[in-house]
């Protein structure tokens, strides 16, 4: 199978990463639930894997770093956590629906939300976002890169101006963290939200927030932290403040040694190499008769991702077609991007993701541009 469906799920892990949850599954106790050396080796892995996610995204303490299942999770407590009835909230159409919904449910309870738009090529420009400013408006919370188009957002701009306006900056970087570089500090982000099975190469059930020091986030679950047990109330002190629960050891592991492979790769090597492949699929295809690319190809800056339609045909069949007679594995349909397919026009039809990673190869690429042609003759 040629696998072309990253921004879903990297399915390609280092060896190291499948390696260091064997062991873990093995040898790893409760982390902060006992003294014996399981429990203590657990402990050290976690804390050590929240170490290198602060100093990849530029934070100041590792205290600050909080582990959940994955971004959804993450944006749903920086969203729930912060918004109250009152508040005003700005976002865009790029957002994926862990961002949208959540917003949604708390509009139903009081807050008010303005979407800025994008044009038809999934741009939103950044003035638009400030222009969309209130005196009562909380936060601004967006994508750092499209799932859909693989637009990259300028977040540290959008950063800049949130902290001139002195309001809350949360960031949803799914598609980016362990790709592009990220420093919370540089780029004025308050709230950085991430998955650990996507671009930082770790297993599924990972993810987490960096939330900035002094911010206060209303905890999405209390229950047991081992620490402060008689308490009636959650822990205030951070990460244990908003992880409740039996932490995903075992994952943590993964992604702990995912970290280390990312460091001693490197993440600009990582992202060039993708970028080629993206690069050289998209001069492909776009000129292929019958063949539409969605997204702004003009920068340089974007996620390895290049969305399509053939013709008239739809989505889901070609993503069957291109499983079926090439073997190759795309995402079809809406892709949890609802507001970004109503402005590329494409609600119906939905569109095909091809997206890339450096565990792709220049032959695979070939063959999917092979496909793609053939498709389009056949439409």
């Amino acid at each position: 199978m040629i696998y072309m469906d990253n921004a879903a799920t990297t399915m390609h892990k280092p060896q190291c990463v499948i390696d260091a949850v064997v062991r873990a599954m093995s040898s790893m106790g409760n982390a902060g639930r006992g003294a014996n050396d399981a429990s203590l080796s657990a402990s050290r892995i976690i804390y050590d894997t929240r170490e290198r996610l602060c100093r990849l995204f530029g934070g100041t303490s590792p205290k600050q770093v909080v582990f959940t299942n994955n971004s959804t999770e993450s944006l749903n407590i920086a969203v729930r956590g912060l918004l109250k009835p009152g508040d005003h909230v700005v976002t865009t159409m790029l957002e994926h629906n862990s961002v949208l919904r959540p917003l949604y449910e708390m509009e139903k309870n009081g807050v008010r939300l303005t979407v800025v738009k994008s044009d038809e090529k999934g741009r939103v420009r950044i003035s638009d976002m400030e222009d969309a400013l209130c005196d009562d408006t909380k936060m601004i919370v967006c994508t750092n890169g499209s799932n859909l188009t693989g637009n990259y957002v300028d977040i540290e701009s959008v950063g800049k101006i949130a902290k001139a306006h002195g309001v809350l900056f949360v960031v949803d970087a799914s598609q980016t963290a362990g790709v592009f570089p990220i420093d919370v500090e540089r780029m004025n982000i308050d709230v950085l939200c991430f998955t650990g099975h996507k671009g930082l190469l770790g297993p599924q059930g990972t993810g987490g927030l960096y939330v900035r020091e002094g911010i206060a986030i209303r905890p999405l679950k209390s229950g047991g932290t081992g620490v402060q047990t008689y308490s009636k109330s959650q822990p205030a002190e951070m990460p244990t403040a908003l992880e409740a629960g039996t932490l995903n050891g075992h994952g943590i592991a993964g992604l702990h040694a995912a970290l280390g492979y990312l460091e001693e790769t490197g993440i600009d090597a990582i992202r060039k190499q993708e970028q080629a492949l993206m690069r050289k699929f998209y001069e492909g295809v776009k000129d292929i008769s019958g063949v539409t690319v969605y997204g702004d190809f003009e920068s340089e800056d974007r996620c390895a991702i290049v969305t399509l339609n053939i013709g008239e045909y739809d989505s889901g069949e070609v993503s069957d077609a291109l499983l079926t007679d090439y073997g190759i594995s795309t995402r079809s349909g809406g892709h949890c991007a609802p507001l970004m397919h109503e402005a590329l026009g494409t609600v119906e039809q939905g569109a095909v993701r091809f997206s890339f990673s450096h565990y792709n190869t220049e032959e695979e690429v070939e063959t999917a541009i092979r496909a793609v042609r053939e498709l389009a003759q056949e439409e």
